[in-house]
């Protein structure tokens, strides 16, 4: 599972990022590629009014580094605006991320084309 540098500075906000598991993660720099990707989801897309420009763009920085690696799934908690964002965004990219909340739990039918399993 990757965890994004842009995620870690946002963690850092309100608690140590020493308190997660980092071993269990494999840490994805924020690069050149990143950047103009994001640069070019941001071109073509509005901020909706009343939602901060910083959480957008950092928003925008995960969706981008998502497009960027083919990363298929973004665990988070928020609903309101990175995932109203990526929801937006589906449409407009083949393959777009989808964004898994931590609310929903998890299932494993997200990574299997949608098939559930069968209860025996």
């Amino acid at each position: 599972m990757f965890l994004s540098t842009i995620a870690i500075s946002e963690f850092q906000v309100k608690q140590a990022i020493n308190d997660l598991p980092l071993r269990n993660f494999v840490v994805l720099p924020f690069n050149v590629d990143h950047a103009m990707a994001c640069g070019l989801l941001l071109r073509g897309i509005d901020r909706d009014a009343g939602d901060d420009r910083v959480r957008v763009k950092d928003d925008f920085k995960l969706i981008a580094q998502c497009q960027c690696e083919n990363i298929t799934h973004l665990l988070s908690e928020d609903e309101g605006m990175l995932a109203k964002y990526v929801s937006r965004l589906s449409g407009a990219i083949p393959g777009a991320t989808k964004v898994v909340l931590l609310k929903d739990g998890f299932e494993t039918h997200w990574f299997d084309n949608g098939q559930s399993r069968l209860v025996p």
